[in-house]
């Protein structure tokens, strides 16, 4: 059996806020006393520390990669909140058709509010 191999974010991220950032430490301290990071607690420690950086936003956004329980919450906050693709694809920076190829994948029912289905018919 292969043990995944993966970084050690909260000693990368504790690395830098002592040695570059230290008066960030109190900003991410919450994030870091998890047990264990997901990847919007990376995603949002990268943000404290470094900020938006609007020049590598193109590039970072095309080497992204999610987990399947990744995958689950943000459809889970579609369905929440009755978003379609489309309003859940900008509001986490993600292609609509990489959702809908996750949903057809995972096999999960279509979440776009049902209000405006039925009003779609009645037309």
């Amino acid at each position: 059996m292969k043990k995944e191999l993966k970084p050690n974010y909260k000693l990368i991220f504790s690395d830098i806020l002592d040695k570059k950032y230290p008066e960030k430490r109190k900003d991410c301290s919450e994030i870091l006393n998890k047990k264990s990071l997901t990847t919007f607690d990376i995603i949002h420690l990268n943000h404290i520390i470094f900020g938006k950086n609007e020049q590598n936003k193109d590039f970072n956004q095309k080497h992204r990669s999610y987990k399947k329980s990744d995958i689950m919450k943000i459809v889970e906050h579609q369905k929440k909140y009755n978003m379609s693709n489309i309003e859940t694809s900008l509001k986490f920076k993600i292609s609509r058709n990489t959702i809908y190829k996750w949903k057809k994948l995972y096999k999960i029912k279509n979440a776009y509010p049902q209000i405006l289905l039925s009003e779609s018919k009645d037309v």
